[in-house]
């Protein structure tokens, strides 16, 4: 990839650069995609920023302005999960960390997608396969696909991925045996696993299929199976966050406490939060044999 006019999928580079794709970071919910170009201005609660003084900043760095502060931080599939354009809905972190490594994802991977959506995941596996590996997606609605390669196109990662308008499920991938891995988030998948079976590569490759309903799952283990794939498996992501209180306790203790001594010890205690996030999808995987 050229420098400049890219996103930093390997988040090694240090300086800005014109072209650059970056995030203002405000806070934690407030953050937004920024592409460096020269001479133009970028408004926020806190004062403008000029394209110019971003240009030879350091990543990370934090930016004073006229009522207050921000930070420039580089591009990552992360960041752009949690601030993309939704076109469809996406697959976050906790999903996709586990997706690549089932799928045992490495610089050189040769990767199939279907459906792209709105790109969170096919960024994910961009940064993963990268500098020498490349992904295959495919996503059946024309208008999708079509943005979906603008954006590729604008973050300039065209030499590590090909999109294509297509029904994988009637029309197949068009691909014999180049898969290292093949992931599938359609609403029919069980239909399209004969032709995954053809595009991956025979011997160890690997598939995962993305499903919210657990009748799709079964439908898509009996695909599986039929197509002779080995090491079926499904999980669902759960996150449990805990959080950190001062909390009052009272002391076990075998004697009496003298009435001079308190009962009680006020220490810092981790507890589940109430609110949790709920079910998401269950990740099937399977091996070709």
């Amino acid at each position: 990839m050229e420098k400049g006019n890219t996103v930093n999928v390997n988040s090694k580079k240090a300086v800005i650069s014109a072209g650059d794709h970056l995030f203002i970071f405000i806070s934690p919910k407030q953050m937004y995609p920024l592409k460096v170009v020269p001479k133009e201005t970028f408004q926020t609660k806190f004062g403008p920023i000029k394209h110019n003084d971003l240009i030879g900043v350091k990543y990370g760095t934090k930016l004073n302005l006229s009522k207050g502060w921000v930070y420039v931080l580089p591009f990552t599939p992360e960041l752009w999960t949690l601030n993309l354009p939704h076109r469809t809905q996406i697959l976050y972190s906790t999903d996709i960390s586990m997706i690549t490594c089932q799928l045992n994802l490495k610089p050189g991977s040769v990767v199939i997608e279907s459906g792209t959506g709105s790109g969170s995941l096919s960024h994910a596996i961009i940064r993963t396969i990268a500098p020498d590996g490349f992904l295959h997606t495919f996503d059946f609605h024309l208008a999708r696909a079509n943005e979906a390669r603008k954006e590729f196109d604008d973050h300039g990662l065209t030499s590590l991925v090909r999109v294509e308008n297509r029904d994988v499920c009637q029309d197949g991938f068009g691909l014999k045996a180049i898969a290292d891995a093949l992931f599938l988030d359609l609403p029919h998948p069980w239909t399209a696993i004969p032709f995954a079976y053809e595009a991956m590569k025979p011997f160890g490759s690997r598939i995962c299929c993305f499903s919210p309903c657990i009748e799709q799952v079964q439908k898509t283990v009996q695909a599986l199976q039929s197509m002779c794939f080995m090491d079926i498996g499904t999980m669902e992501l759960v996150s449990r966050p805990f959080e950190t209180k001062q909390m009052k306790m009272e002391k076990f203790c075998f004697t009496e406490t003298p009435e001079s001594e308190s009962n009680t010890t006020n220490d810092v205690k981790a507890v589940p939060s109430i609110q949790i996030a709920g079910h998401t999808g269950f990740l099937t995987f399977a091996t070709k044999i």
